[in-house]
């Protein structure tokens, strides 16, 4: 049988091997590729589908264009702040200084963002940001992105492997030398060999109920690190964007850009207030309009006015609407009000104006939920967005824990703290995504290839086959039903606001489902099986899920996107380390505390000079 197995076996060999077709896994590929080495992608959709397409907002960049007031040491002290001061700051200092010149590049490979009257790179207001820092193009960035990328990378002599799905990362000793993949259309075993590998597969939105995120953010690629032996941190920070549709219940989730507040939308409750200036955190009393009018001028770029409430972080915005709807004052299908409309109260030509800004959110509204967002408001309520955890990461080469193993992109952790402004993740693409090409190219380069373990390959095959055995016996779980059960267990005690109840019953739950999922079963063939494919990913699923509960457990305060019932208040200690886990020797997950490497002295004083 083995024989057999190994027989039928297709095999590549690349000097990189990149997981993932994102903005990140391309930007990699592309400086890869420019060091001369022979670079391969594995994509799990095909190429162009990846989910950086969802990004609407814009990309933040200090260029200055719009407000020359804005630099790198406002954006640094802006992604600190936002991250309540967990980032890893290297990477908040490398992200905030290269931004700038990763977006330049972009626009000279042929994105074509929008323009302010002199030609430049126009920029608009997002949460967080102190100055319009979003370089965009309309509400289709992340759309723009990967076509450039992609367009600018098929010409790198880069080999794409389309529609591949990596079961597991193999690895000779302790370095990571490959890994085995499957073809989703054909459901063929393939050996992928690399000096180096990448891994950039994006987030795990799909472990809730509600989520922006598409179908294959799964958090593969955090957990094949994990099972690798790379440690991961802050797992227990999950960005739940305050705006997501709220209805119809078939889009529940379906992201809503901040740029409809960036450009001016507002937040109500049912009693038509606009709740959000009855909340603003002592860190953003300074930066915060006083009232509504101030907030309006900062909208349409007066520099000397403040930023409305609505445009706070996240994580802040997410709680307060979470709020409302608790105390009965939320809209009629459980969400709150965000009404754009409401300009052509400012402008003459607001209806055209939403239109030209914002043309997917009223393409979108109009097509999904039957609404004419220049005429009326939208129902929104937060909706699973973003992890700010994942693979721990040298800040400045994106290595891992284990040799020969790399993350860029939302899989990996530091830069976003315990909360990510808004724009930072397609600057987190490109900025990370160029130094993990760059460094795994130089490593793959003075590196020897290494051996692939047949007998290891073997046994990840019989274990990926296994779902057939266990449905012929009669004897095995719905895939689809454990998923289900997954995704209940993390919206309902692990999701918004938590207590440590909650996370107590999560964490045996999901021992639990990891029992029906070792029991997954699926009928037919290998030949696009979307059940074989759910059972295989439920190993996956599960492991991250495991991380967050467990993190979530451990940090016994509300920071970020963590928010605890039986903790609400930030605690000193907990302020200045990460959670990490890792997979022990016994193969059982533990959670270990990081203390963070003190700020260096020059950053502290931009921190102070840019409050």
């Amino acid at each position: 049988m083995e024989d057999f197995l190994m027989g039928e076996l297709q095999r590549f060999k690349f000097d990189v091997l990149i997981i993932g077709a994102g903005g990140a896994g391309l930007r990699a590929a592309i400086e890869a590729s420019a060091k001369g080495v022979t670079v391969g992608v594995i994509c799990r959709s095909l190429l162009g589908k990846a989910h950086t397409v969802m990004a609407e907002g814009g990309v933040a960049a200090a260029l200055g264009n719009v407000d020359s007031r804005d630099g790198w040491e406002t954006h640094f002290s802006d992604t600190m702040r936002g991250g309540q001061y967990l980032n890893n700051w290297r990477m908040a200092e490398l992200h905030a200084k290269e931004a700038p010149e990763r977006v330049k590049e972009l626009e000279a490979w042929g994105a074509l963002f929008d323009r302010t009257k002199d030609g430049r790179i126009l920029q608009r207001n997002f949460g967080g940001h102190k100055y319009p820092r979003l370089a965009h193009v309309g509400d289709r960035t992340g759309l723009e992105m990967i076509r450039t990328l992609q367009d600018h990378g098929i010409h790198q002599g880069i080999d794409f492997h389309q529609e591949i799905t990596v079961v597991s990362l193999l690895k000779d000793k302790d370095r990571v030398v490959g890994a085995l993949a499957y073809d989703r259309e054909r459901g063929r075993f393939r050996i992928y060999q690399a000096k180096s590998v990448i891994i950039a597969t994006g987030g795990m939105g799909k472990i809730y109920k509600i989520t922006s995120n598409s179908w294959d953010c799964t958090g593969s690629g955090i957990s094949l690190a994990y099972h690798a032996g790379a440690r991961l941190i802050d797992m227990e920070f999950i960005q739940f964007h305050p705006t997501g549709m709220v209805w119809p219940p078939s889009v529940r989730g379906l992201l809503i850009t901040e740029g409809v507040r960036g450009e001016g939308g507002v937040l109500r409750n049912s009693e038509g207030k606009r709740f959000m200036f009855d909340d603003i955190p002592d860190l953003y009393k300074n930066q915060t309009s006083s009232d509504e009018e101030e907030g309006w001028r900062y909208t349409q770029g007066d520099p000397n006015a403040k930023r409305p409430p609505e445009l706070l972080t996240r994580d802040h915005v997410a709680r307060c609407i979470y709020r409302e709807v608790k105390a009965g004052r939320g809209s009629p299908h459980g969400g709150v009000f965000l009404d754009i409309a409401w300009i052509k109260e400012k402008m003459k030509d607001a209806e055209a104006h939403i239109k030209k800004k914002l043309p997917s959110m009223y393409h979108q509204f109009k097509e999904l939920a039957g609404i004419d967002i220049t005429k009326e408001p939208m129902e929104v309520g937060p909706t699973t967005h973003y992890i700010m955890g994942g693979v721990k990461v040298d800040a400045d080469s994106q290595r891992t824990d284990v040799p020969g193993l790399y993350a860029a992109g939302e899989c990996a952790a530091g830069l976003h703290g315990a909360n990510r402004l808004g724009g930072n993740s397609l600057s987190d693409l490109l900025v990370f995504g160029q130094r993990a090409g760059a460094h795994a190219a130089e490593e793959a380069s003075r590196t020897k290839d290494g051996k692939i373990d047949e007998a290891e390959v073997a046994a990840m095959i019989e274990w990926a086959e296994k779902p057939f055995e266990r449905y012929d016996r009669g004897k095995s779980t719905n895939p689809f039903q454990v998923q289900n059960e997954l995704q209940d267990v993390m919206q309902d005690l692990v999701g918004i606001v938590r207590n440590d109840e909650g996370l107590a019953r999560a964490i045996e739950s999901l021992s639990e489902l990891q029992e029906k999922a070792e029991a997954a079963g699926c009928g037919g063939h290998r030949e696009f099986n979307p059940g074989w494919h759910t059972a295989l990913e439920l190993k996956h699923m599960l492991t991250v899920a495991e991380a967050i509960a467990k993190a979530a457990k451990e940090r016994k305060e509300s920071r970020g996107g963590h928010c605890r019932l039986d903790y609400t208040e930030k605690n000193e200690e907990l302020g200045s380390v990460n959670i990490a886990v890792k997979k022990g020797s016994d193969g059982k997950m533990e959670v270990e505390v990081i203390p963070e490497v003190p700020l260096r002295d020059d950053l502290k004083k931009v921190i102070v000079k840019m409050e």
